[in-house]
C-alpha cells in the first residue's frame, strides 16, 4: 500500500512528500520503523536526490552502537554529479546503514522514501525537526531563493 503524500510544485520541480514523515532543513527525512521502538530510518528528501544524481556508492564509517547527534559527521554518499558526507539528524545510536545500498545505490533516487533510506538509528529527531507541511514551505522558500539567484530548474521533472 502506498504511503499517504502531500504533492509539491513549484515551477518545473513537482515531488511527493509522505505525509508522516518527519524533515530536516538539511533535506533528509526521518520516519519511525514500524514495530520497532525507538528506531528510525533516515533519508534523503526528492529534492536532496535531484542536486545530487543517482548515488554510485556511500560508506559508513559510523559503527552500529556509537553515539551520533544532529550534525554530527556519520558517513558520506558519491553520486554523479556529486559526493556529500551525510550528518545526523538523530540523537541516539547508530544503527547502521541501509545494506541494500551495496546493491543498488540508485535506488535512492528511485525509491528515496522506503528501500532507499540510507541508515537507521535509535533515538529521536533533531529537535528542530518539521512535519511536512513546515517541509514544503521551507522548500518552497529555498527554491524561490534559487530562481532569484539565477540557479534555474533545468531538468526538474515530476519526481
Amino acid at each position: 500500500m502506498p504511503l499517504p503524500t502531500v504533492r509539491f510544485k513549484h515551477a518545473r520541480f513537482s515531488a511527493r512528500f509522505p505525509e508522516s514523515y518527519r524533515y530536516s532543513r538539511s533535506h533528509y527525512w526521518m520516519a519511525p520503523v514500524e514495530g520497532e521502538s525507538g528506531l528510525w530510518r533516515v533519508g534523503f528528501t526528492k529534492f536532496a536526490t535531484r542536486m545530487l544524481g543517482e548515488l554510485v556508492d556511500c560508506e559508513w564509517p559510523t559503527k552500529e552502537g556509537d553515539e551520533i547527534e544532529p550534525g554530527k559527521n556519520i558517513g558520506w554518499v558519491e553520486g554523479f554529479k556529486a559526493a556529500s558526507d551525510v550528518y545526523s539528524v538523530m540523537q541516539g545510536k547508530f544503527a547502521g546503514g541501509n545494506p541494500y545500498l551495496k546493491q543498488d545505490a540508485c535506488v535512492v533516487r528511485t525509491d528515496p522514501y522506503e528501500v532507499g533510506w540510507l541508515y537507521a538509528a535509535h533515538g529521536e529527531p533533531e529537535d528542530d525537526n518539521l512535519d511536512v507541511n513546515g517541509y514544503i514551505e521551507y522548500l518552497s522558500g529555498i527554491i524561490h531563493r534559487m530562481a532569484e539567484e539565477g540557479h534555474g530548474e533545468e531538468g526538474a521533472e515530476e519526481a
